[in-house]
């Protein structure tokens, strides 16, 4: 066990123990998704979906297809189709009860990933979805 006066509580005492990022690791926050990111997804056949419920308990999703699967509809938008998998539907409950979501974005054979925040919809569109079948 650990000695609980050693529990850090404060941002001050995190900085504490990490020196302050690079300029280019502070750089690597994008309000939009930029040609780099772009890409990324466009070749990533895999992507974890982490969302929670209204009462903070976390899920991670893992939605795999082709690479390409993720629809890049805009700089900000992007459209992740659902597949039946489980059919536990614990991503969309999770959504429907707070919206908030990370994505990562992963392509074989790379050692990075692709982080992407922001929120969710769920969307029934017929048209729409016949595009992502």
């Amino acid at each position: 066990m650990f000695d609980s006066r050693h529990v850090v509580t404060n941002p001050e005492e995190l900085r504490d123990l990490v020196p302050s990022p690079r300029s280019a690791q502070q750089t690597k926050v994008l309000s939009s998704l930029d040609g780099h990111c772009r890409r990324w997804i466009q070749r990533s056949p895999f992507v974890v979906v982490c969302s929670t419920d209204s009462s903070g308990n976390m899920d991670l999703s893992p939605k795999g297809d082709p690479a390409g699967f993720v629809q890049i509809l805009d700089d900000k938008t992007l459209a992740i189709p659902d597949r039946p998998g489980n059919r536990r539907l614990d991503t969309l409950h999770n959504v429907l009860e707070q919206p908030h979501v990370g994505l990562m974005f992963m392509v074989p054979g790379r050692g990075e990933v692709l982080r992407v925040s922001g929120v969710a919809q769920i969307v029934n569109d017929p048209d729409f979805l016949a595009t992502m079948a």
